[in-house]
């Protein structure tokens, strides 16, 4: 259980939730949403014990875990296995266990001294859960699609959207009181979040959930917390999802009437009151009619704006050549495993290709060696005559975390002066003193949105994009989506999302591992969800 009492959220000199109190408890199932920079990213890390609130109080009983949008965690160099049994100490019992049958079997050092180290092993392994609790750990990994051979695998060797599941599997796999889970959804195929949704919503402690996965909501919460950026507060709905939907609806239908007959009464008072005023007789009841006008006013609510949405837009591309990017006989391997090999692509001016593939299957890589920030193993990334390349990253590594929002955009777009440069950050929502924020405390829609900013200076001819709706609230992924489809220059697409897909139009399709090309169908679309 979570309580937390009369707490100020800041980031920078910006009042994110005052005086906000809430409970969670067993069985609370919350969904927490609100537009991206609202405070969801950084509440959580709050209540997960990460960072202190500006002021109030936070009450723990019992463990949470937590999932973060960023899960740079982990000895790269140790097993996927290993990372999610660690959740309960087991992958270092298990060594040790493995170190004593060593032992035993050996004839060098007392015997003696090998079992007690075995016997003292071994009781803890089943102190800590033993074979079920390794079978468990199986489970949950294979239903988030995690089978053994990738389990058997260095984290080091595993792509971005494994790495999550490894960091989720990890997370369920604990039996935390308490489940604090930012876009869990995010690299996950239609098989593994329907499986999530079972698992969730089985789940008898608390949960509090980011996500824009309305599925995932719709099957899950039983609550609903709506921050609200322009009031700072918190807005507690003790409903279900399609429920509270409505109840958003009926209210801001019954503020819109409340306020209309507020205002059509002030006036009729305000007008008598502008009659009354000249008389010496009637103008003290003049004045009190006004002060009565205003109280009515000031009683009702005002009409809540309309959510900012940042204007997306992606960049006017560079003149180039017929095929300004070209890659032949592309191979990239981790150790003994092969992860693609024989790969060609020729990008012409204005082509749209998608790349499908399950996870593990190199798409994330493949991005990156044509950006340049991977050496392939074999083959060659030929740039053509006036190539301009744009790299979206899904996990945002082309923004310096240390640096500002506004140093992040200058440094991408040399060529902009101080005030054009924020007012480009301006059209993506960052403004005032949200320029002056380092980029590492970003929210992960935030950083989205900071890292197609910087895209939208370059002047790129080919697009390289990863993800790109990945974190974004369902406004905001519908102007990326129109970016997507307004975009002159040439794209190459990494995505789970049909609707970006939709967008992208693509002509052509490259299927990893086997390095397939073939012309787009609507076929390849049942391809998508399970990439």
């Amino acid at each position: 259980m979570i309580t937390i009492a009369d707490v100020d959220v800041r980031v920078g000199a910006r009042l994110l939730l005052s005086r906000t109190a809430f409970r969670v408890a067993p069985g609370d199932k919350i969904g927490l949403v609100g537009r991206n920079g609202a405070g969801k990213t950084t509440l959580t890390r709050i209540l997960a014990g990460e960072t202190q609130p500006a002021s109030g109080a936070v009450t723990r009983v019992g463990s949470a875990g937590h999932l973060p949008q960023d899960h740079r965690a982990g000895d790269l160099g140790g097993t996927a296995a290993d990372r999610i049994l660690s959740a309960r100490g087991l992958d270092r019992v298990i060594r040790d266990l493995r170190a004593a049958e060593a032992a035993m079997a050996s004839e060098e050092g007392p015997a003696e001294q090998a079992m007690r180290a075995y016997t003292r092993a071994e009781a803890e392994f089943q102190a800590r859960g033993g074979y079920a609790a390794e079978a468990e750990a199986a489970r949950v990994a294979a239903g988030l699609g995690l089978p053994d051979r990738v389990l058997a695998r260095p984290l080091g060797t595993l792509s971005g959207g494994q790495r999550r599941r490894v960091e989720l599997a990890r997370v369920l796999f604990a039996g935390h009181d308490t489940l604090l889970l930012d876009e869990p959804t995010n690299h996950l195929d239609a098989d593994s979040v329907g499986w999530l949704r079972g698992f969730l919503a089985a789940h008898r402690g608390g949960l509090v959930l980011i996500s824009h996965d309305t599925g995932l909501l719709e099957a899950v919460v039983n609550r609903v917390f709506h921050l609200d950026a322009d009031r700072a507060c918190l807005d507690v709905y003790n409903l279900g999802w399609r429920a509270y939907l409505a109840q958003r609806e009926t209210d801001a239908r019954r503020r819109r009437r409340e306020r209309v007959n507020a205002e059509r009464k002030a006036g009729t008072l305000l007008a008598q009151a502008g009659k009354m005023r000249a008389g010496a007789n009637t103008a003290a009841a003049a004045k009190n009619m006004e002060r009565r006008a205003r109280r009515m006013l000031a009683a009702t609510e005002p009409e809540r704006r309309a959510e900012k949405v940042a204007k997306l837009r992606l960049p006017e591309p560079a003149p180039c050549g017929r095929t300004p990017l070209t890659a032949a006989g592309l191979a990239k391997s981790y150790g003994s495993l092969e992860v693609f090999t024989g790969v060609d692509l020729a990008v012409d001016r204005g082509s749209r290709v998608v790349v499908l593939g399950l996870n593990g299957t190199g798409k994330t890589t493949l991005l990156k060696i044509l950006a340049g920030r991977e050496r392939p193993d074999a083959g060659i990334v030929v740039p053509g005559h006036g190539l301009r390349l744009g790299y979206y990253a899904q996990e945002h590594e082309t923004l310096d975390a240390g640096r500002t929002v506004l140093a992040n955009l200058t440094s991408a777009a040399p060529q902009l002066t101080e005030g054009e440069a924020r007012r480009v950050l301006g059209a993506f929502l960052f403004s005032g003193d949200d320029a002056g924020k380092p980029a590492g405390v970003l929210s992960g829609g935030e950083k989205t949105r900071l890292a197609l900013a910087t895209l939208a200076c370059s002047g790129a001819n080919v697009l390289l994009l990863d993800e790109p709706t990945n974190n974004l609230d369902p406004a905001s992924r519908r102007e990326i989506l129109d970016a997507i489809r307004a975009y002159r220059g040439a794209i190459v697409l990494v995505t789970h999302d049909e609707g970006a897909v939709e967008a992208l139009r693509p002509d052509r399709v490259l299927l990893l591992p086997d390095g397939a090309e073939d012309l787009w169908s609507p076929g390849y679309a049942d391809l998508i969800s399970l990439a």
